[in-house]
């Protein structure tokens, strides 16, 4: 990702100073020199800096910093100063425009109760997204210090888009240095409470900054007391670059995007508001939240371990291998209760098989239908999943097993075929699969997608990637007939006779006629919320008024 990260602080007597800073450097170009100058960087050179030492950018700023720096004490390094080969960006640009993110960060941009984050910047000087906060410290006035954490880059939209998740996992790093300094704080006031000494010390306005100064030289490293906060500070803005650009990618789509991809951006934009308003509108969090956090953060800082893991044995690898495992008869039926939106429930004692499955029947449907608990120890009711995996002793209610709309998949083992005989992807000769359901009603008429969908798997000349293209182009084709109907039905409130005369402008009449109604009245509910609000809005700012 083309951003960077820097921790600034407001330092009491020289204003804002950054003190930290982690960019992504790329390897030179094969024309470039090594040690050649880099444009601005003369008077660098001139100074005898090497490479690797250049990047405290001390020749543009190095009489200035030593005039507008706090000095270091016996203590070492200062509030202003921390790891020279990271305190400022590379290149002098960059360096001004880390400045000048730095400064309005803790000055002239602030939010009510001036800790969280906030958002500003122009195509000039680049897009910055800032968290302010405080840090505990006894000889600080007001008992404590003012820093923030900045996040900068030039697309807006990229950075307004990674909004929840920088605002996550900022906050666990920020909450990780507030509660070790806090333990510091408190440790101190426990030997000597500053407030009775301030409060019993005679003030004079002419000695105040002199006083003030000798405090000024505690560096971030001595509120912590963590030895090793600028490599944990590093390593997670390093984590964070590297996640932030890799959690959004770009792609080229030909045309307007799919209902499958809206559906997919709202429920990745609502988990991370999930994930992220349990922190409230103040950032407060319950009793239970830091252990937690200290648990999520390793060594003080995130650690991101949540790897989707694959379950061993055998499994099925499409639509035309579930179809040769179960028969064409038992697939059909299975998959006519897919399309209907009823609950399709699998009982066995392999998760990864139950998986594979329900991966292989969820590409029948829109990702807005799809509602999925892969394996449970419990039934769950069909208005919660309509995709449920069994334990194989879990019993099915009654209301459940005598309901016409739902079917049941037993998955057990073929006592006449031992494991060992049978190979690892021979799934009909390891398992025996059964099909149950109360619906009484023919499946053979319709719906019209899945009798075309039958015809290309029955094709063998046509590749399974061949007939994984038709069946998209078939769900395409009829989720747009949905968004007719419901636009005609739902947004414009037409009546019976006017939807029947539109159900057969689309070809859903006829054979099957029932089965299509109620595929399209299932696939509507999986239309997404953009699309919905958009023709809702369209039917609102089409209305005129009689005068017009």
């Amino acid at each position: 990702m083309n951003a960077l990260v820097a921790l600034c602080h407001f330092c009491e007597l020289h204003g804002p100073r950054t003190l930290f800073c982690t960019e992504a450097l790329h390897p030179p170009s094969p024309s470039s020199h090594a040690g050649a100058p880099v444009p601005g960087d003369r008077d660098r050179d001139r100074d005898g800096d090497r490479e690797g030492e250049g990047l405290t950018m001390r020749a543009n700023s190095s009489a200035t910093q030593r005039g507008e720096m706090c000095e270091p004490g016996h203590r070492g390094p200062d509030g202003c100063r921390s790891l020279p080969a990271h305190q400022h960006p590379r290149q002098p640009q960059l360096f001004s425009v880390v400045r000048q993110a730095c400064v309005r960060s803790l000055s002239c941009e602030v939010c009510p109760g001036r800790e969280g984050p906030i958002f500003f910047g122009d195509e000039q000087h680049g897009f910055v997204f800032s968290h302010t906060f405080f840090i505990k410290d006894s000889l600080a006035r007001g008992f404590q210090r003012w820093y923030s954490i900045v996040m900068v880059a030039m697309d807006r939209i990229y950075l307004i888009n990674s909004w929840p998740f920088l605002l996550r996992h900022l906050r666990l790093t920020i909450q990780s240095l507030q509660s070790t300094a806090l333990k510091v704080f408190e440790n101190e006031q426990g030997v000597c409470p500053q407030r009775s000494v301030r409060m019993n010390s005679v003030f004079s306005p002419a000695v105040f900054p002199h006083q003030r100064s000798g405090n000024a030289a505690r560096s971030l490293t001595s509120l912590t007391q963590h030895q090793n906060l600028w490599a944990s500070l590093h390593s997670s803005f390093s984590w964070l670059l590297k996640a932030c650009g890799c959690r959004l990618t770009e792609k080229l789509l030909e045309g307007a995007p799919t209902e499958d991809t809206l559906v997919l951006i709202e429920r990745q934009t609502e988990q991370e508001e999930e994930m992220s308003c349990w922190e409230g509108a103040e950032g407060g969090c319950s009793s239970s939240q830091p252990h937690q956090l200290e648990s999520e953060l390793g060594l003080d800082f995130l650690c991101d371990n949540d790897k989707p893991t694959e379950l061993p044995g055998p499994k099925f690898t499409s639509l035309r291998h579930l179809r040769q495992v179960l028969g064409p008869g038992e697939f059909r039926q299975l998959v006519w209760h897919v399309l209907m939106g009823n609950q399709v429930i699998w009982r066995g004692a392999d998760p990864g098989l139950i998986q594979s499955a329900f991966t292989v029947l969820k590409s029948l449907l829109p990702v807005g239908c799809v509602r999925s608990v892969p394996f449970s120890a419990q039934y769950e009711e069909a208005y919660k999943c309509n995709f449920l995996g069994l334990s194989p002793d879990v019993p099915i209610p009654t209301h459940v097993s005598s309901s016409e709309f739902s079917v049941l998949v037993d998955v057990g083992p073929d006592r006449s075929c031992p494991m060992s005989a049978a190979g690892e992807e021979d799934i009909s000769s390891i398992y025996q699969f059964a099909i149950s359901s109360a619906n009484t009603q023919p499946t053979d008429r319709g719906p019209a997608l899945l009798n075309k969908l039958e015809v290309a798997l029955s094709n063998e000349n046509l590749s399974v990637d061949v007939v994984s293209h038709c069946l998209l182009c078939l769900k395409e084709e009829w989720m747009n007939k949905v968004k007719v109907l419901f636009k005609f039905s739902k947004v414009d409130g037409r009546g019976r006779e006017d939807t029947q005369k539109v159900l057969a402008l689309l070809g859903a009449t006829g054979p099957g006629e029932e089965d299509n109604v109620r595929l399209l009245k299932f696939w509507m509910t999986g239309l997404s919320k953009t699309y919905k609000s958009h023709l809702m809005t369209a039917a609102r700012g089409g209305e005129r008024s009689p005068s017009q």
